[in-house]
Parts: structure tokens; C-alpha cells; sequence
């Protein structure tokens, strides 16, 4: 059964595919394929973000505050209405990552979101739920960005997991996740995001791997990246729209009604 609830450190980097393949065999020496890899070499991971009107998420993460939070949909492939997917709340406090998700139907989740009403299933976490109802009350988000990526992912001790991931396309139209993983490429074809979770510091093994490469953790985000190359369009074509009133006020109701929360969930 997937972990439903979790949180760890995330270190985030940008290799090449030369680099790639050299950190894949010393990682293989101590880390294992996760499920995913062992029937194939690489596998997709499909992504439908959600936001408000005026893409007040985003916008708050990529001002690099100590409390950001997005909500997506996540499948593996191409879903069918009818196939499981994860509806999932990820949020980040002092560089701490939480992530709290559960199944549904993806017909399902996509009247969730529209209504924030669903009857309980038995594959569905309780306790995540009602965070999401209360997510989806906040902030009334919609559909905004189809996010997919080819990844290859290991897995080590103490909640080691370290993924590769490459082919990131987006697109803007088209969002529902049945209709198939196309999109504009985000990075160059020869780059790869490099993604270290932990629970703890990360291991001396892969510390020594990545020194000795000359790979060093930077900041980037799929989502993140996305939109800076969306508002770099709009800006050019005289469309910008500014920093919105609403996304001020939904910062300050952040900080006053989770901050005093983060306890439980970090």
C-alpha cells in the first residue's frame, strides 16, 4: 500500500546525462530499483496541478516564503476515468517537505475538487480527506497546468529515495489526464532533475558521489519553472497580470491560521 502521509528533506539538483549515468551505477551499489523500475526501465508520472483564478499558489512558493503549499493530482501512465489516482496536499516549512495524499477514482477527484464533496470509499484516507475538503473550501482551486516526466527511482535505508527524472512537458490546454502525456519541454533533453528525500542527513556513500562529480544542490521547481517560463510569454505579449490583492491576503491568512499547526505536521 502507498505511504499516504510523510514528510522528509528534499535536496533538489540538475545533472546531465553523462553525470546521470556515472551517479546510477555507484547508486546502485546501495540502493534498490523502487516498484516502479523493476517491470521497466523508466516510468511516467502524470501531474495535474490545481490553483486559484490568480495563480495565487504558485505565486507564493516561487517568493520563497517559510510556508508554501500546492495541491495536485497524481497517476502513474495514462489514467482511465475509473483507475486510481492520488489527490495530494504538498507542503514545505523550513525547507521540511509534508505530503498528504489518498485515492480516488479519477472521476472522482475531479468532482472533488469542483465541489469538495465526495462520499467516503474504502480506499480513501479519512484524515487526509478532510484536509483536502478544507484546502479545496480555502482556496476554490481549478485546473491549471498538466505536468508529466519520465523517472527512474531508487530506494535505501532509513527512507532513502533518490529519482531521476527527464522529459518534463507541460501544457496549459487540455486538462484532463486521459487524454495522454504531451506537452512543450520544460529542460533541455540532456538534463536530468535529480531528486535526494531523506528522513535524516543524507547518507556519506551519495554525499561523496555527488562531491566527487561536482553536483551541487540548487533550487528548482517543475511547477515553479514552469510558471516563470509562462509569465516571461504573457509579460512579452503585454499581458502580465501583477501581484493580485487576493494572493496578499491569502499569504497573511496562511501565516496566521497553519503556522500555529506546523507541529503536528513537521
Amino acid at each position: 500500500m502507498a505511504v499516504e502521509i510523510m514528510k522528509r528533506l528534499e535536496n533538489k539538483y540538475l545533472v546531465d546525462s553523462s553525470t546521470f549515468h556515472k551517479l546510477q551505477r555507484r547508486i546502485s551499489q546501495f540502493a534498490d530499483l523502487d516498484e516502479h523500475n523493476k517491470l521497466t526501465d523508466f516510468y511516467t508520472v502524470s501531474n495535474l496541478y490545481y490553483d486559484t483564478d490568480d495563480n495565487d499558489l504558485i505565486r507564493t512558493s516561487i517568493s520563497m516564503p517559510k510556508y508554501k503549499e500546492k495541491l495536485r493530482l497524481r497517476a502513474y501512465g495514462v489514467p482511465a476515468e475509473t483507475d486510481l489516482v492520488y489527490l495530494e496536499i504538498k507542503r514545505k516549512y523550513n525547507g521540511v517537505v509534508s505530503k498528504r495524499r489518498t485515492s480516488f477514482e479519477l472521476r472522482e477527484a475531479y468532482e472533488f475538487v469542483t465541489t469538495g464533496r465526495i462520499g467516503q470509499r474504502e480506499y480513501m484516507n479519512t484524515q487526509v480527506l478532510k484536509e483536502l475538503e478544507y484546502f479545496i473550501r480555502l482556496y476554490a482551486p481549478s485546473p491549471k497546468l498538466f505536468l508529466a516526466y519520465d523517472r527512474r527511482a531508487y530506494e535505501g535505508e532509513n527512507g532513502l529515495r533518490i529519482s531521476f527524472d527527464t522529459n518534463i512537458r507541460t501544457r496549459r490546454y487540455d486538462l484532463e489526464m486521459e487524454k495522454g502525456i504531451y506537452g512543450d519541454k520544460l529542460i533541455d533533453d540532456d538534463l536530468w532533475l535529480l531528486e535526494v528525500k531523506v528522513n535524516g542527513a543524507i547518507p556519506l556513500w551519495l554525499t561523496k558521489a555527488l562531491s566527487e562529480h561536482k553536483v551541487y544542490r540548487q533550487s528548482f521547481s517543475k511547477y515553479g519553472n514552469e510558471y516563470r517560463k509562462y509569465l516571461s510569454q504573457e509579460d512579452s505579449e503585454g499581458c502580465l497580470t501583477p501581484f493580485s490583492a487576493s494572493q496578499a491576503k491569502l499569504q497573511t491568512y496562511q501565516y496566521k491560521a497553519f503556522l500555529p499547526q506546523l507541529a503536528s505536521l513537521f
